[in-house]
């Protein structure tokens, strides 16, 4: 038996799917009273990439964390200021 974080609903050995987890979000979005179309599974992941780099300020944790190879692309994921974001990451190398 594996022990997967999310098991699978139907192939009790494998790993939920993507498809499986998205549909799990959109029902907990809608079990909150949000609106389904402003959630899901990519903006979950941009909220905890934003809530990391508001509370540290550290870019580049945010960049490695993402995968971006271009300081640049964080940036721009973020929506930040690139003047701010390229000034507080030279300040806060890991």
């Amino acid at each position: 038996m594996n022990d997967y974080v999310f098991p699978s609903r139907v192939d009790h050995n494998g790993h939920l799917s993507t498809r499986q987890y998205a549909r799990l979000v959109d029902e907990w979005v809608a079990g909150v009273g949000l609106m389904r179309s402003e959630y899901g599974t990519h903006s979950l992941r941009r909220t905890k990439a934003s809530i990391i780099y508001r509370a540290t300020g550290n870019l580049r944790a945010v960049q490695i964390l993402r995968g971006h190879s271009k300081i640049e692309n964080t940036v721009r994921y973020l929506g930040i200021d690139v003047e701010d974001a390229l000034a507080l990451a030279e300040n806060t190398e890991i």
